[in-house]
């Protein structure tokens, strides 16, 4: 087993990355950094390797990591390299993929499955359980009310019949829900109006002001970072951080585009 060796002062720590897919390397050699409460914006061009680096955190199977370590600190794990855990294992010590395109699950109900991947998320901590179902929906209920989302949406399917907006509003109730140390957003703003990106955001910035989260949101667009207000902007191009800088490189991209990185 790797170990740490880095002091765990921030939520997660990416070092000389490399990813390959197909036998095609995608990601070749990312270091990232990303601190308690800090919002990262990762831009860049298509096919750069952005959503690469999100589905590689989550542990997605398709995507064989060549070299490099990925260490989130603030759990019991903090010594383990998380690439060597399952998808299932990152989640419940607290990494959080909200994905582009959300999945349907009919017959699925919202609530109920929110409540076994709680249960999940919180296994190792009993004394976050909730003894009784009814406390737990009206906990589950309480987060609805504080993110201004439609509390029907807790007794229909897992995103059958959904909107779009409404997909991206469900996912953003399991992030207060969880909890996570580490939330990564991937294009969560993608097809959304800008009523539906403002309302997103504004629940973003609620959970991490309340669990100091660290999050990682990958966009090709202004839009949301107005609002999400990043800490730190990094543009990727061919599988490596080749820029990093403040909110202003947003202005700079937006002016001049990709060409001159």
């Amino acid at each position: 087993m790797q170990k740490n060796t880095f002091i765990p002062s921030g939520v997660l720590k990416i070092s000389n990355l490399k990813v390959s897919i197909d036998e095609k390397l995608i990601l070749r050699g990312v270091n990232l950094e990303v601190k308690a409460g800090e919002v990262h914006a990762i831009m860049g061009p298509n096919g750069s390797g952005k959503s690469t680096l999100a589905n590689t955190l989550a542990g997605h199977p398709e995507y064989k990591v060549e070299s490099g370590s990925v260490f989130l600190s603030g759990s019991n794990l903090i010594d383990e390299n998380i690439l060597e855990m399952s998808p299932d294992e990152r989640a419940n010590i607290g990494v959080f993929l909200a994905f582009q395109y959300p999945v349907e699950v009919p017959g699925v109900r919202v609530q109920n499955f929110l409540k076994i991947a709680y249960e999940a998320r919180f296994k190792n901590q009993p004394e976050r359980q909730f003894k009784k179902a009814i406390d737990f929906r009206k906990h589950l209920q309480g987060l609805a009310d504080e993110l201004k989302i439609d509390k029907d949406f807790l007794s229909r399917g897992l995103n059958e019949g959904f909107s779009g907006g409404e997909k991206k509003q469900l996912e953003i109730l399991q992030m207060a829900l969880l909890e996570p140390k580490l939330a990564i957003l991937d294009e969560t703003d993608s097809g959304l109006d800008i009523d539906a990106i403002k309302k997103v955001a504004n629940g973003v910035v609620k959970i991490i002001k309340k669990h100091n989260t660290g999050v990682i949101v990958i966009t090709h667009y202004q839009r949301i970072l107005d609002y999400l207000k990043p800490d730190f902007v990094h543009v990727m191009i061919k599988g490596k951080i080749v820029e990093s800088g403040d909110a202003t490189l947003v202005d700079k991209l937006e002016k001049k585009g990709y060409a001159d990185l």
